[in-house]
């Protein structure tokens, strides 16, 4: 697409990863406060003891950070400001944000599997607040469910720049 004039690509592959970057930020923020809302919501009007409180609780927790996260993410992106940077710095960029997609897709495994371990061991008969652990285990699941999704999706999305950034190499 771009190889017909690969000095005056570079821009333009900048400036599209950069507004990728941000709209990735903006789908995690509407995703933290779509969860702020519905279990902050539910967090108030359930009992305390149950499951579902706990459960509504750690979204409400997990999506503090999550939209802090985004709101982080979007004041970093600078799709206009991307214009001066190099091919090297272009590749660095490209890579590093790779890197900790992919990093972050090996957390959401965690996150998972820490749940699943919350909710055996929130089964055992010797469990303290089993449903404090059942909750928070099913949390981790929906949570780290959708950033798995997101973070693998985010980094198929964002790879397709690397064979561009590859081809303008000399």
């Amino acid at each position: 697409m771009f190889l017909l004039f690969p000095a005056a690509a570079l821009p333009g592959i900048n400036h599209a990863r950069e507004l990728l970057a941000e709209r990735g930020m903006a789908v995690l923020g509407a995703w933290a406060l779509l969860n702020l809302v519905v279990s902050g919501y539910y967090v108030a009007r359930t009992d305390t003891r149950s499951e579902t409180h706990h459960f509504h609780l750690m979204n409400v927790g997990w999506n503090v950070v999550n939209a802090l996260l985004a709101v982080w993410g979007i004041l970093q992106a600078h799709p206009q400001q991307v214009a001066s940077l190099t091919l090297a710095e272009s590749l660095s960029a490209q890579f590093s944000f790779e890197k900790i997609l992919l990093l972050n897709v090996g957390l959401d495994v965690a996150y998972i599997c820490v749940g699943s371990w919350l909710r055996a061991r929130g089964a055992l008969p010797a469990a303290s607040r089993p449903e404090r652990l059942a909750g928070f285990g099913r949390s981790l699941w929906l949570q780290g469910g959708f950033l798995l999704l997101f973070d693998a999706g985010f980094y198929f999305l964002y790879h397709q720049y690397a064979p561009e950034l590859l081809q303008l190499m000399p």
